[in-house]
């Protein structure tokens, strides 16, 4: 029996090749560059083939520095620059970004090695599938919703035994810069119902691209429409200076009576800098430290709290973390383009 698509399990954008910069439109670095990139991107592709045998027999701690390292490594051979703003709980959380690009995975791994959520089809997916099953990743088949708890439950486990785990609850890619663009479904709340149980915080990130020769937002990186993967890559390297930055909201710690919708909307808020309703307690500015102890989510439905933009000025810029060279569409329309899932 073929079990039909739902949109809440199946998410979708409304990105298309409209989203993506015009051939001519925005500087690109000359070909024997894209080339180099290309080969440097193939090197630590197969460098992973070796960290995949190797992750299994590593401590916890020694783990997480050689995961980390070799993304690093990939985004300097690739040249790419990343960029980190805030900080990370020095224990376990379930961290949630918004979904753009294949290299958030990357992004989210160059910064906080944890274990990733993905649809089952990437573990067969070449070199990337080998290293994504050494990790530890935690694979979800779309095609049956029945087994969504019990793919929650694996990332309780992983979260009770110290483990952080990243999700991307969009559950699809979408080029970042429409709102109308947006998966309508928004964040999907199953996952957070895991740190809920196991009393774990949850961390918002926000992944942006940007040119760094023009200093512009770029959509060069979005993984949208109908195209392949190899094209998505090819147009990736082909950019000057490109630089990708994580901001690192204030963590939110749910406590068990909380609702996972509540906790959901409140992630996403702080995500995508959406102003809420006021409430009887405002939510401390995304990236600021709470002055009378961490945030609390409300356990009543409905309620979002108040998330102001990241603070600027001194002391709030980027770290250099490396260097180098609502409108939907149905399923038919817009390929399937998510990697990570929460439904």
């Amino acid at each position: 029996m073929t079990t039909l698509a739902h949109p809440l399990w199946r998410p979708s954008s409304g990105c298309g090749p409209g989203c993506l910069p015009r051939p001519g439109e925005a500087p690109v670095v000359p070909a024997v560059r894209q080339l180099g990139r290309a080969a440097g991107l193939l090197g630590m592709l197969g460098l992973g083939i070796g960290l995949a045998a190797l992750l299994p027999v590593l401590p916890a701690r020694e783990r997480q520095v050689a995961l980390r390292g070799w993304a690093r490594a990939t985004a300097r051979a690739c040249g790419v620059r990343l960029e980190v703003r805030g900080r990370l709980p020095r224990r376990r959380a379930l961290l949630v970004a918004n979904h753009v690009s294949w290299w958030d995975i990357l992004a989210v791994l160059a910064v906080a090695p944890a274990r990733l959520v993905a649809k089952h089809e990437v573990g067969r997916w070449p070199l990337v599938g080998l290293l994504a099953r050494a990790a530890g990743t935690v694979f979800v088949d779309r095609s049956r919703p029945r087994e969504l708890p019990a793919t929650v439950g694996r990332v309780a486990e992983a979260l009770r035994a110290g483990r952080s785990v990243a999700v991307f609850p969009e559950g699809t890619t979408w080029c970042g810069a429409g709102a109308s663009c947006r998966p309508p479904t928004g964040f999907r709340p199953a996952m957070f119902q895991a740190a809920i149980d196991t009393g774990a915080p949850v961390v918002p990130l926000r992944i942006g691209y940007r040119c760094g020769v023009t200093g512009d937002t770029t959509t060069a990186p979005a993984f949208v429409g109908d195209e392949t993967l190899l094209r998505s890559v090819r147009r990736m390297l082909a950019v000057p200076e490109l630089t990708v930055s994580i901001d690192i909201a204030a963590p939110l710690h749910p406590g068990r009576s909380a609702d996972r919708r509540s906790l959901a909307r409140v992630a996403e808020s702080a995500v995508h800098l959406v102003p809420s309703s006021p409430v009887e307690k405002a939510v401390p500015a995304v990236g600021e430290v709470a002055p009378e102890g961490p945030v609390r989510v409300p356990a009543r439905v409905g309620v979002r709290p108040v998330v102001r933009p990241v603070p600027s000025g001194p002391g709030a810029g980027p770290s250099r973390a490396g260097t180098g060279a609502d409108a939907p569409s149905t399923p038919a329309e817009t390929p399937d383009r998510g990697l990570p899932l929460a439904a």
